[in-house]
């Protein structure tokens, strides 16, 4: 699976205050580049705690929920797109989760 961006990932560890989410994210980011994925139950399956919000979309929890990470993966063509990286305070503020 390729990952649509990795930089967005980097860019939101950089910042100051979420230098935690670093390893975390780049072992998420692993996991996934290195598997093959069919739907988003072998995700689930896979990664503990990350939730099938629909629409493609599933939330992962990053630094013991102190992060979230919304992905729209795309199956067919192996592709996953970073739709949102923050904090769960901030995630909690998105009103239309299918379609960010």
């Amino acid at each position: 699976m390729r990952i649509i961006s990795k930089s967005t990932l980097k860019a939101f560890w950089e910042q100051p205050g979420y230098f935690d989410a670093e390893k975390e994210l780049i072992n998420w980011h692993k996991a996934i580049t290195e598997g093959i994925w069919n739907t988003p139950n072998d995700i689930v399956a896979f990664f503990n705690g990350a939730d099938i919000v629909g629409n493609g979309r599933i939330v992962f929890n990053i630094c013991h929920n102190k992060y979230r990470l919304i992905v729209l993966f795309k199956y067919k063509i192996q592709i996953g797109f970073v739709r949102f990286i923050g904090t769960h305070k901030q995630y909690d503020s998105i009103t239309d989760i299918k379609n960010i």
